[in-house]
This record gives C-alpha cells, sequence and structure tokens, in this order.
C-alpha cells in the first residue's frame, strides 16, 4: 500500500474539543474535466486529506464529527462507492473507492445562500500540456461557431420559481433546443459550454469558447425579482467598465500572456503595444457584441414585448472574453409564476430558441466572418423601400413569401416606411 499525497488544513475551530460536528448530506457532480463530492456540514471542521493507491482510493479524516445521514450514490464513473466509519473515538474517515487514479484537491466553502459549511473534494485525471489558445481559422468555408452557455448549474441551481423550477434546468433545457435550432442551420454549428447538471466557473465558461474558437458567445439565464408581477425578456452584453478592468486583468496576469487575442501574441510586444492590440480587439468585439445583440433582441420582440426595450449593458463576467463576441439573455423572469409554467414547456422553450437562432443568423448573414460557408456562398440582397411600396408586392417581386421576409428583417406586422432597407438573403448558384 503506497501513501501518495498528504495535505493537512488546520483552521481554527469554534467549538470545544468534546463538541461534534454532522455530515448533514453529500452530493456527487461530475462534469467532463473533473468530479466533486460536496459535504455538507453543520459547523467549520478541521480535517485532513490523503491518497491511496493499488486500488486507487482517497481518504478523508474529519475531527469531531459524525453521520446523520445515509449516503447514496448511483451511477457514478469516478466514484465507485462512499465508505465510513471511525478513526479514534471522534474522527469520521471516509473512505471513497474511486473506479482510476486521480488528482485530489480539497477545500472548505462558508454558507452561502441555501447552503451551510461545505468539504468540497475535487477529483481530476492528471492534466495534459496545456496547449495555447488560438483564434485563428484556416479552413475555407468553415462553419461558423456559436457558443452556447446554460447559466449555472450543478451545486449552484440559480434562481427558483415558486413551484420549486430551478433555473440551471430550464437554462439547460433552452440552450439544449438552441443548439439543435442552429445545427439545423447550413454554415453554422452550436457548442455548448454546459452539457449535464454540473457547474462551470465563469470564467471558464469564455475561455471555453475561446478554446472552440467561437465567432459568438451566447449565456442563458431566466432572471428572477422581488416582484413576482415583474415580466419579459432582456439581453445584455458587456459594459464599458467591466471591458476595460478586464483588459488590466489580461495585461498584468503572466499566465494569460501566452494566449492568443485577435490572432496576436501578446507575450512579445511591450506593455504599450500590447494595451493597443488589446483595446482593438476589446472594441472591436464589443461592437459585434452589441449589433448581434440588437439582432437577438429584435428577435424576441416578435414572441412579446421585452421587459427592457434596448440592448442592457452590465459587467456580467461571463461576457468578459476580450475577442468573442459576447451576449447574456435573460429569457424571462422565473418568478413570475405565469412565466414560471410557460418556461417549462417544449413550446415556450423552442419559441425562444427559435427567435434567438433568427436573430444569431440574420447578424451573420449581414456579417459573416471570412472563410465561412456563408461569407462564400450567401449574398445579402437588399432592397430600399420607395414610395408607395407594399411589403406584400415587395415579397411577390423577389418571389419570397410574407411570413419569409418579416422573418428576415424581424418584423411584427406589415408596416414599412420610405427608405428603410429590407434583407433578402439568397444562396449563389
Amino acid at each position: 500500500m503506497k501513501l501518495k499525497i498528504v495535505i493537512l488544513f488546520s483552521l481554527a475551530f469554534t467549538l470545544s474539543a468534546l463538541a461534534t460536528t454532522s455530515v448533514k448530506g453529500l452530493r456527487v457532480w461530475t462534469s467532463p474535466e473533473d468530479t466533486k463530492a460536496v459535504i455538507d456540514l453543520s459547523e467549520q471542521v478541521d480535517y485532513k486529506l490523503f491518497q491511496l493507491e493499488n486500488p486507487p482510493r482517497v481518504v478523508v479524516d474529519i475531527e469531531n464529527t459524525k453521520i446523520t445521514k445515509k449516503f447514496n450514490l448511483k451511477n457514478n464513473s469516478v466514484i465507485r462507492k462512499i465508505r465510513h466509519g471511525k478513526k479514534g473515538k471522534t474522527t469520521l474517515r471516509l473512505v471513497f473507492d474511486l473506479t482510476s487514479q486521480q488528482n485530489a484537491k480539497s477545500f472548505l466553502l462558508k454558507p452561502a445562500k441555501q447552503y451551510g459549511h461545505r468539504l468540497v473534494i475535487q477529483l481530476s485525471k492528471p492534466k495534459a500540456k496545456k496547449k495555447r489558445v488560438t483564434q485563428k481559422h484556416k479552413n475555407k468555408d468553415r462553419d461558423i461557431i456559436i457558443a452556447i452557455d446554460a447559466g449555472h448549474g450543478g451545486e449552484d441551481p440559480g434562481a427558483s420559481g415558486a413551484s420549486g423550477t430551478k433555473e440551471k434546468t430550464i437554462t439547460l433545457q433552452i440552450a439544449k433546443r438552441l443548439a439543435q435550432a442552429i445545427n439545423k442551420e447550413k454554415g453554422m454549428k452550436a457548442v455548448l459550454i454546459r452539457e449535464g447538471d454540473y457547474y462551470v466557473a465563469l470564467r471558464k465558461r469564455f475561455k471555453k469558447a475561446r478554446e472552440k474558437r467561437a465567432d459568438l458567445f451566447v449565456s442563458i439565464h431566466a432572471d428572477a425579482f422581488r416582484d413576482p408581477k415583474v415580466h419579459g425578456m432582456s439581453v445584455y452584453i458587456l459594459s464599458k467598465k467591466g471591458a476595460t478592468s478586464e483588459a488590466a486583468k489580461w495585461l498584468a496576469q503572466s499566465e494569460n500572456n501566452s494566449d492568443l487575442v485577435g490572432g496576436v501574441v501578446l507575450e512579445d510586444k511591450d506593455n504599450v503595444l500590447a494595451k493597443v492590440l488589446l483595446d482593438l480587439s476589446q472594441n472591436a468585439s464589443m461592437e459585434a457584441s452589441y449589433k448581434a445583440a440588437k439582432k437577438v433582441l429584435t428577435a424576441l420582440k416578435l414572441i412579446e414585448k421585452p421587459h427592457k426595450k434596448n440592448v442592457e449593458r452590465a459587467s456580467f463576467v461571463v461576457l468578459k472574453s476580450p475577442d468573442v463576441p459576447s451576449m447574456l439573455i435573460e429569457t424571462a423572469y422565473i418568478s413570475n409564476p405565469k412565466e414560471e409554467k410557460r418556461l417549462k414547456t417544449k413550446k415556450f422553450q423552442q419559441k425562444l430558441a427559435s427567435s434567438i437562432k433568427d436573430g444569431i443568423k440574420q447578424y451573420f448573414y449581414n456579417s459573416p466572418p471570412p472563410n465561412t460557408w456563408i461569407a462564400n456562398h450567401i449574398k445579402t440582397a437588399k432592397h430600399t423601400v420607395a414610395s408607395g411600396e407594399t411589403l406584400g408586392a415587395i415579397a411577390q417581386s423577389y418571389k419570397v413569401s410574407m411570413s419569409e421576409l418579416k422573418r428576415l428583417n424581424n418584423k411584427v406586422s406589415n408596416n414599412i416606411r420610405v427608405g428603410e432597407v429590407l434583407i433578402l438573403p439568397k444562396i449563389i448558384p
């Protein structure tokens, strides 16, 4: 039996030596990158963790602690079994039997929202050498890539509705429907940042989008407010203040020096030039974010009147990618009983997904990245409305249905104005 790692934690213990802490529950979350076992505790604890091989195990000794609930572990690919017993008179020993050797880390969490004290055991495979992130695309006729981020997940349920609906569940369902809608479009491809019920750190979300070489990042949420009558959709992009603070972090952190920003390596540039390059990349990204978000909000208005009629700006961490246009969509207020009920339905989720996809499609039909299939095979025909013309007559002259013409231009009614430019995309033979 080989002892692999020993980690000792010494923390201030507020109770007397004879006091007993309770383990109130245990949850396991597995993502493609790691597995987290979250142990609910009645108080802060002292503990130590070590790993054993042949067979692979992780052992956690928690002082002055007892178990008050039975663990139920189901169908986990990393943790085969969890056993527990006593070490001495007052120390609880937990043994995690693993299916393969893992790197183990652990940390304590203080009470937050609905949770009390927690001990988290994080298990992951040994990491391979980190590859450089590149934003360059060399393939001709490549797909435009849209990274779709389902908000919250795992230990973070997000907001909850009156009937108990969790935001993390709704956002994942809508994200998957949006991905399906996008993947049906020629020249477009969706990638999901979160594919199951697990948590992804906020900064890791936009980093994953960069690793996937995304052309657009879309984060899906369902808002909550203390007034249950508040309703409607909103679309956000990053505020300039948030962008400025993020740029400073990127330049200050040496770990980011090897990243490619807008196709330019910053590590061999002096600080002044690096800042100029990063500012140019950020400004272009924020302008693209606004244009794309505006198209999406206009498309969502076809469903109903939004909560905010214009694109909003805020310093959401998840929107802080320096070179990937990003937006956050609050699809509805889950705290509103009527909207909570609608959010759970396939029909409303599909409406949201279709409208968001239409907005994204229109943006990229207008501004396709170079060397993409859309840039090479779609020409955007435009018609400027003249005096006396009607939408029906214009549709007929271009052999386009009224419904298709309205959809392409995000129109709710048949009203048009003189000088308005209508988009009529056609596939080049």
